[in-house]
């Protein structure tokens, strides 16, 4: 990210570079756990100490990461709690979204196109990528509700949701299933039947919900 992509006249640089930190969290560039340097996140943020301390408090207030005294700044791990929490926001927001929207709402152009995304990822086996198109996915569902304070809110949850998935050691197994569900719910939604569309829409985050969670047994049981 270039110093000068980070000027926005809209909110202050401090804003700006927390977004982008949050970006790079729902792009998978972090795991849980990690220490963050404040030198290398100055370098490729192109913004000073004073700016990057400010954005780390508002990540810290948002759960996204935690400090340490003596020690630095950390990424937060997740624990049960919080994947159950993620999961019951995600019924709440993007079903809901779903079930309001209108089939030609602009952003289900956007859902086509990362659909479509994920899938040429998936061909290559990237799968951190179509972890992030699965990401843009859900994002397009909630922009759906035409919230511009929805989709800031909804942001933190898909970093905190990354963070989740981090736990998977397998994305292949992880990823790849939610291409073809992803293009399921677009499909029923393309076809008129909102309702529809929502019953997969649960059944698909219910799935997943009980995915990362065998996953944090599994890592919790192993001591990783």
């Amino acid at each position: 990210m270039k110093k000068q992509a980070l000027e926005d006249g809209s909110r202050s640089l401090g804003e700006t570079v927390t977004a982008g930190i949050r970006r790079l969290l729902v792009e998978g560039a972090f795991a849980p756990g990690q220490r963050l340097s404040e030198i290398a996140l100055c370098e490729r943020l192109g913004v000073s100490r004073n700016t990057l301390r400010e954005a780390f408090r508002t990540l810290a207030h948002e759960g996204l990461v935690t400090h340490q005294p003596h020690r630095g700044v950390f990424v937060t791990r997740p624990d049960p709690a919080s994947i159950v929490e993620i999961y019951r926001l995600r019924r709440l927001i993007e079903c809901r979204a779903l079930d309001d929207a209108w089939p030609s709402h602009p952003a289900v152009k956007k859902m086509r196109a990362v659909v479509e995304n994920g899938r040429e990822c998936r061909e290559r086996r990237d799968w951190l990528a179509v972890g992030t198109a699965n990401m843009a996915f859900h994002g397009a569902i909630v922009a759906l509700a035409d919230s511009p304070r929805l989709d800031a809110f909804f942001s933190q949850i898909l970093a905190e949701l990354r963070l989740a998935f981090a736990l998977m050691a397998d994305k292949e197994w992880l990823h790849g299933p939610y291409v073809e569900m992803n293009q399921q719910v677009l499909d029923t939604f393309d076809a008129g039947d909102n309702k529809a569309a929502v019953a997969l829409l649960e059944q698909y985050l219910a799935q997943s919900e009980r995915v990362v969670l065998a996953a944090w047994e599994r890592q919790a049981t192993s001591g990783g």
